[in-house]
């Protein structure tokens, strides 16, 4: 037995990745009760909402999921009277979706210790971790509380500091994966590791378990994660084109049709770097060189993007997708799981 499936409690060594703001209850579950590991993004979550979505995965599923959060990094900035001149400059973002410029909010994002209090509160089975080094004290209240811990690394440098920090798993994320890059030892523009090179150095640099990420979906994807070391594989994409997620049309229709080279790194919609394809906002941003930093930037353009994907408007939206877009065929995460599970050694 793989040491990752008794510790995490999977049949499959399948993960699913989570999605800040794009997560599902349906697709979550869908993955866990093939087998694998669903993931739910908490990102921006409250401790009433975390509360609520803990039950209701636990109402959806009773295999092993798991949440995850942001770790601060230390350069996020409060709301402030900028706020004002950087929401000005996304009106015509605002206009074309029929909202008014939003005013300063309180904050911008909930206290990290009321997130991981509600979050303890829970006890889901596992707690995953993007930015950062989760602290000892947060690992050990996880593990007391039978909880395990799951952090992201996106060099070899920062997979090491997360086992010295007692993780149980390392997920090892190459430049290739869609959605935003979870450095945090280095500026992410210079901790751009692909999955090839990236995942057998970290299986050869810690002691614990080692998830490969980044541009996996399909079986083939799956075998080479294997072949260089990997315990198990995170995927993103391939789960976020199927009819389970919360993904809109718009969204699915634009993973399908994107090419590897289709994909673009960009700040323009959180301030931070970000795997999506290059629409008209991000276009028409990054040109206005414009950019409020995180999370002021992400706040900003959430209000448009949030109306926009209920509109159905891709072309506002953050259409986040890893290089692997164009082999995320399948309409159902049953058959997306499928696929990925005829790549898993016969050995694991």
């Amino acid at each position: 037995m793989s040491d990752l499936r008794a510790l995490l409690g999977i049949e499959h060594p399948i993960i699913l990745g989570p999605f800040g703001g794009l997560s599902s209850v349906g697709l979550t579950a869908a993955v866990s009760e093939a087998g694998g590991l669903g993931g739910y993004g908490l990102y921006g979550y409250d401790a009433d909402r975390i509360g609520a979505t803990i039950a209701s995965l636990r109402e959806a599923t009773s295999r092993p999921f798991a949440v995850n959060i942001w770790l601060p990094t230390g350069d996020e900035v409060e709301p402030n009277p900028q706020h004002t001149v950087f929401a000005q400059a996304l009106q015509p973002f605002y206009d074309a979706v029929g909202l008014e410029v939003p005013a300063r909010p309180e904050r911008y994002l909930p206290p990290l210790d009321e997130q991981l209090d509600a979050i303890f509160e829970a006890a889901p089975p596992v707690l995953s971790t993007v930015f950062g080094v989760p602290s000892g004290a947060v690992v050990d209240e996880a593990h007391r509380r039978g909880i395990r811990v799951v952090a992201t690394a996106t060099t070899v440098a920062e997979a090491v500091a997360l086992a010295g920090a007692g993780v149980d798993a390392v997920v090892a994320t190459g430049f290739e994966a869609g959605g935003h890059r979870v450095s945090f030892l280095r500026p992410a523009e210079e901790s751009l590791v692909g999955t090839f090179a990236l995942v057998p150095q970290v299986v050869d640099a810690v002691d614990v378990p080692v998830i490969a990420a980044g541009g996996i979906a399909d079986r083939r994807g799956v075998a080479a994660a294997f072949a260089l070391g990997a315990s198990a594989v995170q995927v993103g994409t391939a789960f976020l084109a199927t009819a389970e997620s919360a993904a809109n049309q718009a969204h699915r229709d634009a993973i399908r049709s994107t090419a590897a080279d289709g994909t673009v790194l960009t700040k323009a919609m959180s301030g931070r770097l970000a795997r999506g394809t290059r629409n008209r906002a991000v276009r028409a941003i990054e040109a206005s060189g414009t950019i409020a930093p995180f999370p002021m930037q992400n706040w900003l353009t959430g209000r448009f993007r949030a109306a926009a994907g209920e509109q159905n408007l891709g072309e506002l939206q953050s259409l986040w997708m890893g290089q692997g877009a164009a082999l995320a065929g399948h309409a159902t995460a049953a058959e997306a799981f499928a696929e990925l599970l005829a790549g898993v050694p016969e050995a694991w």
